[in-house]
């Protein structure tokens, strides 16, 4: 299904956000029956002729209704907690890009291997390459090997900025003066498409990022390609 008609999330192509995406039919399903619930008795309540206008207190009926949203919050609690540090947890990362936001462009810097930086710019609608997105193909791509954990460090020169790609699970500010992280792996290759995410001036929206996954050798290729 094309990507402009989907109503959900996109595609996940990374651990972090295959457990979004199990976090997110947890609460959903628990949203679900709280609302069924909660219809059922709104509607007995409307269609019954049972009235009881004499009952002051039922300690039965307020302990349950104090106790089960208690256990509920704790099954919502404890999934989003195990989540937000699997997201926030980073060791011993293989490889650290900075990405580095601009009015309106990135510029991503390379030390790990070889010591390079390039900028990456929106290709114009009229300079599209025939099957490309347009407003989300860029003329240098931030190319990353797959199956290797990857760390970004994500900053900003002018002002804020966000550096996000949905079907990686990943989502940052870049703030000026302040250093940020997150970290993905992409376990299969491929290209995924994202945006900056805050509202960053009037060219907000002509600002995207695209993360290119490959195998290890052809990432070794382009790096040499890139420095040379």
């Amino acid at each position: 299904m094309p990507q402009s008609l989907r109503l959900g999330f996109q595609d996940a192509m990374s651990p972090i956000m295959e457990e979004l995406h199990h976090f997110h039919d947890h609460a959903l399903m628990i949203v679900f029956l709280i609302s069924t619930l909660v219809l059922y008795v709104i509607v007995l309540m409307l269609t019954t002729k049972l009235m009881h206008t004499n009952t002051m207190n039922a300690q039965e009926v307020e302990m349950i209704w104090t106790v089960m949203p208690a256990i509920i919050l704790i099954t919502i609690a404890l999934p989003s907690l195990r989540v937000l540090y699997l997201m926030d947890e980073i060791s011993m990362p293989h490889m650290t890009i900075k990405a580095m936001g601009h009015q309106w462009y990135w510029t991503y810097e390379y030390t790990d291997y070889m010591v390079f930086e390039f900028d990456s710019y929106m290709i114009p609608t009229e300079y599209l390459p025939n099957g490309c997105y347009r407003l989300l193909e860029v003329d240098h791509r931030m190319v990353v090997p797959m199956e290797v954990q990857v760390r970004v460090l994500v900053s900003a020169e002018d002002v804020l900025h966000s550096w996000a790609v949905p079907s990686l699970g990943v989502k940052v500010d870049a703030i000026p003066g302040r250093l940020n992280q997150l970290t993905f792996i992409t376990p299969r290759p491929g290209v995924y498409y994202g945006q900056c995410s805050e509202i960053c001036g009037a060219n907000h929206s002509f600002m995207p990022i695209v993360v290119e996954s490959v195998p290890f050798v052809y990432y070794t290729h382009w790096t040499y390609t890139v420095y040379s």
